[in-house]
């Protein structure tokens, strides 16, 4: 069978590499649609861009879910090393925290759409999460196996709160969104750890440290959603946000020659969520300042998910992706 240069017709030997961590696209793209979407809202964008982006995210979840799919049915063997991988089980994640992305962005527009993806995605979201936990509890990790993609399935339950509001009772959201704080606390302690104490990360993994910044931009957004309180805590959990944007950027150096990899991908969802908690803070506080740093993230986050998009099809088409590593 002649090889195609185009994703859509992935031969067999590259289907069977077809990694789980492509989601993290959907995650990106889904970010920055949510990123126009409030720009529209809050600060008068046109109202066709996140339409556009809306467009685009959808689409990449289907075809990436059918590619996942038709590897699930060719090549059951290869999916089940990705589940007892210690460092790519954590991306298995990124599936349902895309259905629930997905929910958000059709919340207003077709709502019986984005309760099927709310649904499908809370209860597979949860399952990774028992999974994930387990599988670390039944398993000898070592140090170096560590890193911020570990908040994927874990911390990533706080987002289940924010597209699961007006679905189902508060009571359920609350306890996803205490599994995702705990745990937060919990896993940056190790992940602080690893970092100060143990070896560094390798090149492929140094883009997993805009990681950090999600977990307390989510949960700002998630708390706001959940009490409709800015309160002591909501700053603290905004302030830890801006804390750890201004830390990456404080650490360019470790990036800027950094060889491609599908991780690039871990830019991209945390700086829109950063910039959609500035866009809230803004909405509720209507300080100037907000509106600025709104204004200077979204730019830096279109930016920087255009970059990877760029850099991800050109490295499609020399065939550099969907390889065996």
């Amino acid at each position: 069978m002649k090889q195609s240069e185009t994703i859509k017709h992935i031969p067999s030997n590259r289907l069977q590499f077809f990694p789980i961590m492509m989601f993290a696209i959907v995650m990106g793209f889904s970010g920055l649609s949510l990123v126009f979407e409030r720009l529209e809202e809050i600060l008068f964008f046109p109202t066709f861009i996140s339409s556009i982006f809306t467009f685009i995210s959808t689409g990449l979840f289907f075809v990436i879910l059918f590619f996942y799919t038709k590897k699930f049915i060719k090549y059951k063997e290869e999916v089940k090393k990705e589940l007892s991988h210690p460092i790519r089980v954590n991306f298995f994640a990124a599936f349902s925290i895309s259905m629930l992305l997905l929910s958000l962005l059709y919340k207003s527009s077709i709502p019986n759409l984005s309760h099927i993806f709310f649904i499908f995605g809370a209860v597979v979201h949860i399952f990774f999460t028992f999974y994930t936990i387990k599988y670390w509890i039944n398993n000898n990790l070592e140090m170096q196996h560590s890193n911020p993609a570990w908040f994927i399935p874990i911390v990533g339950n706080i987002i289940v709160p924010i597209a699961g509001k007006g679905f189902i009772d508060d009571s359920i959201l609350y306890f996803y969104f205490s599994i995702g704080i705990f745990f937060w606390i919990i896993l940056f302690a190790i992940i602080l750890n690893r970092i100060i104490f143990h070896n560094q990360f390798a090149p492929k993994f140094m883009p997993t440290l805009f990681i950090l910044i999600a977990p307390p931009a989510i949960g700002f957004i998630s708390y706001i959603k959940l009490t409709s309180s800015l309160d002591f805590f909501a700053h603290i959990l905004y302030s830890l946000a801006l804390f750890f944007t201004i830390l990456v950027f404080v650490m360019y150096k470790n990036y800027i020659n950094i060889k491609f990899f599908i991780s690039w991908w871990a830019f991209t969802f945390p700086m829109a969520a950063v910039t959609l908690a500035s866009l809230l803070m803004y909405d509720l506080t209507s300080y100037w300042f907000y509106a600025l740093l709104s204004y200077i993230l979204a730019f830096i986050t279109t930016f920087v998910v255009f970059l990877v998009a760029k850099e991800t099809i050109k490295h499609m088409f020399k065939k550099e992706i969907c390889i065996m590593e």
